[in-house]
């Protein structure tokens, strides 16, 4: 009978390790159960709850399918790898990492955007000289249209103008009067010289340089005008102008050297009717004002002409 109880007893106790996991867990030893606890709460902590495990008959589908412990770790290596940004493609046009970038700012744009560059500058260079040029020519335009105003309202007709081939830029000037008392008066008195004829151009930055004159006839001489008809005028160079002379002012001053400089009409033989030409002036005027640049507006010495 007491071998009959004992029996019965090892049948209750195997059956109830075989049915219980977590009797036997416990019965594997005491850490083993401290282990298995503290799993259990951690699982709980994210689980809501510990479900058991369910038992698979062995050589089925049951152990093919993972543990617990595995199939936990798969689902957290899922949920960082949806979680994870994407990081870019290497060569992409991110531009790299930091060192790629740092290198890409030092090297500068590449040679398409260098030429690009180059393009829109010389583009743009091209633009700017042509509406300055533009804005020029109106300025011009405006003051010349102003001085034929004024000095076609002159009241004593001291000069007269006629544009040349209908040029507003190229004058040809005629000064009627001069100093009644001079020479010079009483030269074109007795050779029926009505005029002085004088040619002016302006430049395309007029009124902020000055014009170009020279006389064209008759052949003076002395009274500043040399050869070539070039005039000896300081305030007609660069240094000595202003836009604030108008071409009244200048043709008066002109007048007024004359007499100072006791111009008189040339009546050499031969030497008369040699007409100025443009040439010859313009390579004068370039001389004198090399002279004056270097001893100032006084009478040069004898060698320098």
């Amino acid at each position: 009978m007491a071998t009959l109880l004992r029996k019965i007893g090892l049948i209750r106790l195997h059956n109830r390790d075989t049915e219980d996991p977590k009797h036997h867990h416990n019965h594997r030893g005491g850490g083993g159960g401290q282990q298995s606890a503290s799993l259990r709460g951690k699982g709980g902590a994210k689980s809501g709850g510990h479900k058991p495990q369910q038992q698979h008959p062995a050589g089925g589908a049951g152990d093919a399918s993972p543990g617990p412990g595995k199939g936990k770790g798969k689902r957290a290596a899922e949920l960082a790898s949806r979680d994870k940004p994407p990081q870019p493609a290497a060569g992409a046009a991110s531009g790299g990492g930091p060192r790629e970038r740092a290198a890409g700012a030092r090297a500068g744009p590449g040679p398409a955007a260098a030429a690009a560059a180059a393009a829109a500058a010389a583009a743009g260079g091209s633009l700017v000289p042509a509406a300055r040029q533009q804005h020029c020519t109106q300025v011009r335009s405006r003051r010349l249209m102003k001085e034929l105003q004024d000095i076609a309202r002159l009241s004593d007709r001291f000069i007269s103008v006629e544009l040349v081939d209908e040029s507003l830029f190229d004058w040809n000037v005629k000064l009627h009067q001069v100093d009644k008392d001079s020479v010079l008066w009483q030269d074109m008195k007795e050779t029926n010289t009505e005029f002085i004829l004088l040619n002016l151009t302006f430049p395309d930055n007029f009124p902020f340089s000055p014009p170009f004159m020279r006389v064209l006839s008759p052949r003076l001489e002395n009274g500043y005008v040399l050869d070539g008809g070039a005039i000896c005028m300081e305030l007609l160079t660069p240094r000595g102008w202003s836009s604030a002379y108008t071409v009244e002012a200048v043709m008066r001053q002109f007048a007024a050297s004359l007499v100072k400089g006791q111009g008189r009409i040339c009546r050499k033989a031969g030497k008369s009717k040699k007409s100025f030409s443009r040439k010859e002036a313009e390579a004068t005027f370039k001389s004198l004002v090399k002279t004056h640049e270097k001893y100032g507006w006084v009478t040069p010495p004898v060698s320098d002409g």
